[in-house]
């Protein structure tokens, strides 16, 4: 019995003994198959150079956003793992010597690290038995879902305002993880495909994504909305999982509609310049996924449900012919007594909905209210095959203007195409937009205008042409209209005048009071919700600055409460103290103001010479930029007053810096730098007769030292404008050729040399907004 039994364990030893020496010939295996010289197509012998150069290589090839091949990614961590080892000296000759590159090649985190056991002499690995709980072995389903924190904050972040997303946060070792996941990814599945996004944030790995949302613990659950982030906090089912993705949502997007509000539900479009959306099902409760689609497109649109088994919609079903037992979406536009495009289905998808509604964002003729609506309506032509007219309609409000807009309407329903867009405004809410199409001519006042333009880029320049008579309706409108539209189709040149816009108003916008209540009411509710339902570390910093708000308060008026008064304190100045303060003021009042400008409307403008070149333009410091007005010694005086006063808003600045250069002086300079210009004017040769008499005066150079390059202005031509000049600013100073007679700077001459800094300032404006076009220089030249 005893030698059974020693047999038995000596064979159950020899299983173990032959297990254990297979597992680790597959962990020898798996080892020895890596090879980074090979994975990268380099020699052992390579330099540093050359596995560099492979590395990019093969990086910009197999790269998961650009290589779709499935293996792609796996290729690319391949790559990256090889590079990693050799072009670290110390892992290099690791592997050389060893095989290996140790430090688990690379790979410094305990998480990565393969749990071992030891028993009596064997060796257990993790891998050989599958254990379920390793980053490894996680759930191939939540590899798409998963969230970077650099991906979180520009993508998901802003896509949040269209559509609710639902995060998990999990790690490895998380038995609780394990236990939520078949629920997980049955509702993950199902809500996606009603439009909510799903997100995966692992916390070993992204701790810094996880403390941004506030996730101290795994597993956790949380819903994303706008920006704003709301933990969920039930039992992980389906049902409460659905009912929080609901509770997310705000609770006034769709408009529950009977035979009683349906006629005054409709006729709202006019005030709300939306189309309305009806939605016909026998649900007694509005499914989700019309929520999730009426949130999407609230923007644009303005959504009601009508549950056609409740008593009450009978007349609404009757009125438009409805299937109550096929759900139907119906768009309503100007006309409400007949809709203006029906979709049924008896399975709605979320992709039928939305080729749907995107089709019928907007009504037939919208009213512009906002420069957003503006354009998206009439937006920037990209090219000349994808030119896109807008006609608008400027008119006014009341039964005076409702023919001419009826019959604008009716030409548009005949007249759609995809290049135009026919649209209406009224010029008392819109008075700029008015003004600087019609230039206030005073046969359009009080009548309605039609106005045909095109975008031409994002700062407001359009180029247009009115019609030349006031719009009335009549036929013979009708066919001037539509004699315009067909020379437009074959000649662009017809839109003949250009002018630039300012920002429309924005006429639905709620008041500030309203806009401050709704803000402070949502900044309540997040402390709320973080004081009763976030971890306390994120209360600590709110919490801590209130404390001491309180403190400085209390503690002021304590001071204030024991401490004598300042004016009791303070003995009053003798008489000789204030004989001899008065003195001294009168004496030294005249040479302060004679000899000191006033502080406000002050610019400090130096001139760039070769002494102080390198301090202000080669070595100047990164992100500081110097702004350089060419001049010469006849136009000093002049240009340096109308510099100082276009630049004058933008001196606030510590990253900016003014200077002038001498043209008479540095002339040679100016032009090798003009030739890295492109669309500057040609630079004439040394030996043309003509190489001295070229003007620059007026120029202005935005000189980036520190990145060698730079932004060109080029002078304002009085003729850019027709010839016409500004109001005279009014300077008393005399020109340097005047020999001594003093001419005011009003003179003819004086206005046209300070015209040539005419819109300046805007200029400055898109300097700081870093939309100049920068012409680069591979070096500074010297100034000598």
């Amino acid at each position: 019995m005893e030698l059974g039994r020693a047999g038995l364990a000596c064979a159950a030893a020899l299983l173990l003994a032959a297990l254990g020496a297979q597992a680790l010939a597959a962990a020898a295996a798996a080892a020895g198959d890596f090879d980074p010289y090979r994975v990268l197509g380099v020699g052992r012998s390579s330099s540093q150079a050359d596995i560099k150069k492979a590395y990019k290589r093969l990086a910009r090839e197999w790269h998961p956003d650009k290589n779709k091949d499935p293996g792609a990614e796996d290729k690319f961590i391949q790559i990256s793992k090889a590079y990693e080892i050799l072009s670290n000296e110390e892992k290099r000759a690791n592997f050389d010597r060893y095989g290996e590159a140790g430090e688990g090649q690379g790979y410094s985190q305990p998480q990565h690290r393969p749990f071992h056991h030891f028993h009596e002499g064997f060796y257990f690995d993790e891998a050989f038995f599958h254990f379920p709980f390793n980053s490894e072995r996680r759930d191939p389903s939540d590899e798409k879902y998963l969230l970077h924190f650099s991906h979180y904050i520009n993508e998901i972040l802003p896509d949040s305002f269209r559509k609710p997303y639902l995060i998990k946060v999990t790690s490895d070792w998380c038995f609780s993880c394990i236990h939520i996941e078949p629920v997980w990814k049955e509702v993950a599945q199902e809500l996606e495909a009603l439009g909510v996004g799903i997100g995966v944030v692992h916390a070993g790995y992204e701790r810094r994504l996880a403390h941004h949302l506030g996730a101290h613990s795994t597993p956790s659950i949380l819903g994303l909305i706008k920006g704003r982030v709301t933990f969920f906090q039930s039992a992980v089912l389906r049902e409460n999982l659905r009912r929080f993705v609901e509770s997310l949502l705000p609770g006034n997007l769709v408009e529950k509609i009977t035979d009683k509000n349906y006629i005054h539900f409709l006729s709202n479009w006019k005030r709300e310049n939306k189309p309305h959306v009806l939605l016909f099902d026998h649900m007694p409760v509005v499914p989700l996924l019309y929520k999730l689609t009426a949130f999407a497109y609230r923007h644009y649109l303005a959504f009601g449900y009508v549950y056609v088994g409740l008593r009450g919609t009978e007349e609404l079903s009757r009125q438009y012919n409805i299937n109550v037992y096929t759900p139907t979406i119906m768009v309503f536009k100007e006309h409400i007594d007949r809709p203006a495009d029906v979709v049924q289905a008896r399975d709605m998808k979320k992709q039928l909905i939305d080729d749907f509604l995107s089709q019928n964002k907007f009504l037939l003729v919208a009213r512009l209210t906002s420069q957003r609506l503006f354009q998206e309506l009439c937006p920037v032509k990209k090219s000349h095959r994808q030119r896109k007219h807008c006609v608008v309609l400027l008119t006014g409000e009341g039964e005076k203007y409702a023919e001419a807009y009826e019959a604008f309407l009716a030409f548009a329903v005949a007249n759609t195409k995809d290049t135009l867009k026919f649209v209406h405004t009224y010029s008392e809410r819109q008075p700029q937009l008015a003004e600087a199409l019609l230039l206030a001519q005073e046969k359009y006042r009080g009548r309605s205008a039609v106005v045909l333009l095109e975008r031409r880029n994002e700062a407001g320049k359009v180029a247009y042409r009115a019609l030349e008579e006031p719009w009335q309706g009549s036929k013979e409108d009708n066919f001037i209209l539509l004699d315009l539209l067909d020379q437009l189709r074959t000649d662009p040149g017809l839109l003949s005048s250009e002018t630039v816009l300012a920002e429309l108003n924005d006429e639905l916008a709620p008041m500030f009071l309203i806009r401050w209540f709704y803000s402070t009411l949502g900044y309540i509710s997040d402390c709320w919700d973080s004081l009763f339902h976030s971890n306390w570390r994120e209360m600590m910093p709110l919490l801590s600055l209130l404390f001491s708000a309180l403190f400085i308060l209390f503690g002021t008026v304590i001071v204030q409460a024991f401490s004598d008064s300042s004016e009791s304190r303070d003995s009053a100045p003798s008489e000789k103290e204030e004989a001899a303060t008065k003195t001294e003021k009168n004496d030294t009042s005249c040479s302060k103001e004679t000899n000191r400008a006033p502080k406000k409307g002050f610019v400090e403008v130096t001139e760039l010479t070769d002494i102080n070149y390198n301090s202000n333009l080669v070595r100047l410091r990164p992100g500081h930029i110097n702004v350089v007005l060419i001049l010469s010694n006849s136009t000093k005086t002049m240009l340096l007053q109308k510099f100082a006063m276009e630049v004058y808003s933008f001196t606030g600045s510590s990253s900016l810096h003014f200077s002038f250069l001498s043209l008479d002086k540095h002339r040679e300079w100016l032009e090798y730098l003009l030739e890295f210009a492109q669309d500057a004017a040609p630079i004439p040769n040394q030996y043309d007769k003509h190489f001295l008499e070229r003007d620059y005066t007026g120029y202005v150079l935005a000189l980036n030292g520190h990145k060698k390059y730079f932004c060109l202005f080029k002078p304002h031509r009085a003729g850019d404008e027709g010839g016409t000049l500004g109001a005279c600013e009014g300077y008393e100073s005399s020109l340097p050729h005047s020999e001594g007679r003093g001419k005011p700077s009003c003179s003819p001459g004086s206005r046209s040399i300070k015209s040539k800094l005419h819109k300046l300032s805007f200029w400055m404006e898109r300097l700081l907004e870093g939309s100049l076009q920068r012409f680069y220089i591979p070096s500074w030249p010297a100034l000598d």
